[in-house]
C-alpha cells in the first residue's frame, strides 16, 4: 500500500509498505477522511519524538472497516468508524489504574506515527478495536469526525486538567484548533470569562463563536501583565496551555491565582526545561498546580463527544478552513499545516464516500 511517511528528521515523502496485519483483537481501516496536525510537524521537522525512518504519519482520521480480527465482537467489515488519536491497550495495568494513555509506558497509548504507522496510508491498523473504535453517526460528516480524533478530546482534556468550574475566569494560551476546543470546553463547563492569547484573525473569530470574551496578544507585552490589567489585579482561576513553548509557563504562573490550576495539553516539541518562577509560585507553597496530560482516547469518549455534535452543543465546522479531495492531497494538507498561513485553522482531506 501507499503511505505518506517520515523518512527521517526534516524529511517526509510517499513510500510503499506492506498492508498492516490484523491481529485477533484488531481492525484494519480504510480512511474516509484525514487531517494533519501540528504534532506531525513537530515530529518530522523538530524531531520531537526522535528519529523515525519510513514511519507513516498521521493520527487524525476516520474510515471504513476493511478487516476485523477473530475476537472482535462489535464491528464488522463495512462499518463507518471514528478512531481517536490515542489508542490505549485497555487491558494494561496503567489503564486499570486510570491512565490508559500511558498503557505499557509513558505516552505509549499514542501509537500512531510514534510506535507504529499512522493513518496517512491506504489502510491503517487499530489495536483493541472494540475499545478504540466508535461508530460514525450518519449525522456527522467524515470531515467533522476528524476533529473528534484529536482536536476536540485534547482541547477538552485541557479543561478537565484545569478543573474549570462554574463562574471561573479562564486563560487559554494559544487558540489554534486545540486551544479553540479548550475555549469551547471551558464555555460548556460554565466559565464566566475566557481570556484568549492569540493574534490570527481567523482564530479569534472562531474563538468568539466558541465563547471567548477577551483577547490579548503576546506581541503587545508580557501576557501576565495584560491579564492582570484585564482582571484588575485579581488574576485568573484556571489556565489551559494549548500553545507556546517551554517558556510559556512563567507567565501562566504569574497570571494564576493562589489555589489555581494549569492544565497543559500543549505538545512541547523542543527545549529541555520548563521554567517556573519561584516567588510567583509562592516559593513552592502557593497551591498553584500544573497538570500536563495526554488525552485518554477510547470508544466511550468518542461516543460522548460525538453526541455533543449530534445534539448541536458543539459545532466543529468552525475549525475546518481548508478542504482537499483525494488521498494524494495528504501531502499538500500537511505542508499547509507546516507553513501555517494566516487564514488556516485546520485542513481536511476527504478520501471517498
Amino acid at each position: 500500500m501507499k503511505g505518506f511517511a517520515m523518512l527521517g528528521i526534516g524529511k517526509a515523502g510517499w513510500i510503499e509498505k506492506e498492508r498492516p496485519v490484523c491481529g485477533p483483537l484488531d481492525a484494519i481501516v480504510k480512511p474516509l477522511a484525514l487531517s494533519p496536525c501540528t504534532s506531525d510537524i513537530h515530529t518530522v521537522w523538530e524531531g520531537a519524538l526522535g528519529d523515525r525512518h519510513n514511519m507513516i504519519l498521521g493520527h487524525e482520521g476516520c474510515g471504513v472497516v476493511a478487516e476485523v480480527g477473530s475476537l472482535v465482537k462489535d464491528f464488522k467489515v463495512g462499518d463507518r468508524v471514528m478512531v481517536a488519536a490515542i489508542t490505549p491497550d485497555w487491558s494494561s495495568l496503567e489503564a486499570q489504574a486510570g491512565y490508559p494513555m500511558h498503557s505499557t509506558g509513558m505516552l505509549a497509548g499514542w501509537k500512531f506515527s510514534n510506535f507504529k504507522d499512522g493513518v496517512f496510508g491506504e489502510y491503517f491498523h487499530v489495536n483493541d478495536a472494540d475499545a478504540n473504535l466508535a461508530f460514525l453517526p450518519d449525522s456527522i460528516s467524515p470531515e467533522e469526525a476528524c476533529m473528534l480524533s484529536d482536536m476536540v478530546p485534547t482541547g477538552f482534556h485541557g479543561v478537565e486538567l484545569a478543573d474549570v468550574q462554574f463562574g471561573d475566569t479562564v486563560l487559554v494560551n494559544g487558540i489554534g484548533p486545540v486551544g479553540l476546543m479548550s475555549v469551547a470546553g471551558a464555555n460548556l463547563r460554565g466559565a464566566s470569562r475566557i481570556i484568549c492569547v492569540g493574534t490570527r484573525p481567523a482564530c479569534r473569530e472562531a474563538a468568539k463563536k466558541y465563547g471567548a470574551t477577551d483577547f490579548i496578544s503576546y506581541k503587545e507585552g508580557p501576557i501576565d501583565q495584560q491579564v492582570m490589567e484585564l482582571t484588575k489585579g485579581a488574576g485568573v482561576d484556571k489556565v489551559v496551555v494549548a500553545g507556546g513553548g517551554v517558556e510559556s509557563f512563567e507567565a501562566m504562573i504569574k497570571a494564576l491565582k493562589p489555589g489555581g490550576k494549569i492544565g497543559n495539553v500543549n505538545y512541547l516539541g523542543s527545549g529541555d526545561f520548563v521554567t517556573i518562577p519561584r516567588v510567583e509560585w509562592g516559593c513552592g507553597m502557593g497551591h498553584k498546580q500544573i497538570v500536563g496530560g495526554l488525552m485518554p482516547g477510547g470508544r466511550l469518549r468518542l461516543q460522548k463527544l460525538a453526541s455533543l455534535v449530534e445534539c448541536g452543543k458543539l459545532n466543529v465546522k468552525h475549525l475546518i478552513t481548508h478542504r482537499f479531495e483525494g488521498f494524494e492531497k495528504v501531502e499538500d494538507a500537511l505542508m499547509l499545516m507546516k507553513d501555517k498561513p494566516a487564514d488556516l485553522i485546520k485542513p481536511v482531506v476527504k478520501i471517498s464516500d
